[in-house]
C-alpha cells in the first residue's frame, strides 16, 4: 500500500480554555453524504486533555472544514476518579441509535507517571455525551497490572472485540515501560474479559511502545494500523486471520514522516476509514498532536 498526503487538516488554536493546544488521537464518524465528524483530544494550560470535534466535507482528494465545535464534549472526571487528570478519545461506534465513545482516562501517579484506564461515554446526538459510569469499563487487572491505554473496538455478531495498550512493566525511565497491544472480548461492550494475549509484539530491542490501534475487518482477516516507537513515533501495520497473533508488516505501511514541516519529526495515531471506494487515514505529526491532524488517501 502507498499513501498520498493531502495536507494538514486541522490545528487547535485556543478554541476554549480546555482546548488551548493539541488536536490528538483523531477518530472519524460518518454523518451523511460527504460529511464526517472528527473527534480529537485538546489540552488546557495544565496539559489536561478534553475531547471535542469538528465537521468536514470529503470528496476524493478535496476536503474542507465546515464546522468547529467551540466547547469540549467530554472533560476530566471528578477528583479521585480514574479520569480526573484528562480524557483522550480513542474509538467511536454507532450502536443502533446511540454513539459509544471509548476513551482513555488519565490518572497521574506518584511513583510512576500515570495509571490509565478505559472509560465509556454515550450520546444520542453526537454532541452531548454522558459517562456510562464513574468507574472504568476496563481497569488494571490480573493480566494488566501496571497501566492500560487507547482501545479500538469492533462489534461482530454478538461479540465485541477490543485491542488496547498495556504496560508490561515500569522502569526508571520511560523507555523501560514496555507498552504493547493486547486483546479483550465482551458480550455487551461494557464488561470486558482481557485475555492476557499480546496481539502485536516488539520487533527490536530499541522499541518500547506500541499503541493506539485502528482495526479493519476485511478479506477474511483483521488489518491493524498503530503507532510504534523507539527514538520517535512511526505508523506501523499488521495483519491476522484471528483477533490475536498479528504479523507485523511495517515495511508495507506506505507512509512516514515528511522531509520538512509539521509531520517531519514523528507520525502517529492513525485512524483509517473508507468513503466512496477510497481509503483514507487521519494521523498526527510532531509532538503528539500539537502540530495538528493530517489527512492522507491510499493510492490505487
Amino acid at each position: 500500500m502507498k499513501w498520498k498526503k493531502l495536507g494538514r487538516l486541522f490545528v487547535t488554536d485556543n478554541i476554549h480554555p480546555q482546548l488551548i493546544t493539541h488536536a490528538a488521537n483523531p477518530v472519524i464518524l460518518y454523518l451523511k453524504g460527504n460529511k464526517f465528524r472528527v473527534f480529537y483530544s485538546g489540552r488546557d494550560i495544565d496539559n489536561r486533555a478534553s475531547i471535542s470535534f469538528f465537521d468536514m466535507q470529503l470528496d476524493g482528494e478535496n476536503f474542507s472544514i465546515d464546522y468547529v465545535h467551540k466547547q469540549p464534549i467530554l472533560t476530566p472526571g471528578r477528583i479521585g476518579c480514574f479520569d480526573d487528570s484528562g480524557v483522550s478519545v480513542s474509538c467511536i461506534l454507532q450502536v443502533d441509535d446511540t454513539l459509544w465513545l471509548y476513551y482513555l482516562g488519565w490518572n497521574l501517579g506518584v511513583t510512576v507517571p500515570w495509571r490509565n484506564s478505559i472509560g465509556l461515554a454515550k450520546s444520542k446526538d453526537g454532541i452531548h455525551f454522558e459517562r456510562v459510569q464513574l468507574s472504568p469499563v476496563l481497569d488494571r487487572n490480573y493480566h494488566d497490572p501496571f497501566s492500560i491505554s487507547y482501545p479500538w473496538v469492533i462489534k461482530t455478531s454478538d461479540i465485541w472485540h477490543m485491542w488496547y495498550g498495556s504496560n508490561l512493566s515500569w522502569g526508571e525511565s520511560q523507555e523501560e515501560m514496555a507498552h504493547l497491544i493486547k486483546y479483550a472480548s465482551s458480550t455487551d461492550g461494557v464488561n470486558w474479559n482481557p485475555s492476557g494475549e499480546i496481539s502485536v509484539p516488539f520487533q527490536s530491542d530499541s522499541e518500547y511502545a506500541i499503541s493506539k490501534p485502528c482495526v479493519v475487518r476485511e478479506d477474511g482477516k483483521y488489518k491493524m494500523w498503530y503507532s510504534y516507537r523507539g527514538d520517535a513515533y512511526r505508523i506501523g501495520y499488521a495483519e491476522s486471520p484471528s483477533e490475536v497473533d498479528f504479523n507485523r508488516l511495517d515495511n508495507q505501511v506506505g507512509i512516514s514522516v515528511s522531509s520538512s514541516g509539521w509531520d517531519s519529526e514523528t507520525i502517529e495515531y492513525p485512524c483509517v476509514f473508507d468513503h466512496k471506494g477510497r481509503r483514507y487515514m487521519l494521523y498526527n505529526g510532531n509532538r503528539y498532536g500539537l502540530s495538528g491532524i493530517g489527512l492522507a488517501i491510499q493510492d490505487v
